[in-house]
């Protein structure tokens, strides 16, 4: 299964703007939504042409309320995210999947010490404190990958982190 991740823009409740938009909503609506990150949205869809078509679709949304449209194919890498080109790419068959590792970004994995606020769970008054904390993307970190290593991540101390592979036009400035 190819999954899709939405991580919204710092400015915006993501799932909020999301699901409140009737377009959106109805695009969504056939999958099980996660939340992988903190201001993010996750989904499963069958293929790296299903995850571009969605995200063709909600291009509009895209555009105003996220940060990153990452696609994360298990034919590529179990656990390397690519960005959405990169995947736009593959499924188009500009690339194959041997190709798209070497431009990347590595995003540091934060743990937040707040409870994510849900602004859609449908219980009034509901106690923040069981809510549970979701990593936040930080800062990233753009690497060339050399002899098939990766750079390690040093822009702060974090707990994890997430790479990114890209295209070459994405890596570059």
């Amino acid at each position: 299964m190819t999954r899709v991740c939405l991580v919204g823009d710092s400015e915006v409740n993501l799932q909020y703007e999301l699901l409140s938009r009737e377009t959106s909503r109805e695009a969504l609506a056939t999958y099980d939504l996660e939340r992988p990150f903190e201001n993010a949205l996750a989904v499963r869809t069958v293929s790296v042409g299903a995850a571009v078509s969605l995200l063709n679709d909600l291009d509009w949304y895209l555009t105003r309320f996220v940060d990153e449209a990452l696609v994360q194919e298990p034919s590529v890498s179990e656990t390397e995210w690519l960005s959405r080109s990169l995947a736009a790419e593959l499924r188009n068959g500009a690339l194959e999947a041997d190709d798209t590792g070497e431009f990347c970004k590595i995003y540091g994995l934060e743990r937040s010490d707040e409870p994510e606020a849900d602004h859609d769970d449908g219980e009034e008054g509901s106690d923040l404190e069981d809510r549970p904390t979701r990593p936040r993307l930080v800062e990233p970190l753009y690497v060339r990958r050399t002899d098939g290593e990766l750079p390690e991540y040093d822009l702060r101390d974090v707990a994890d982190t997430l790479v990114v592979r890209l295209t070459e036009s994405e890596y570059s400035p």
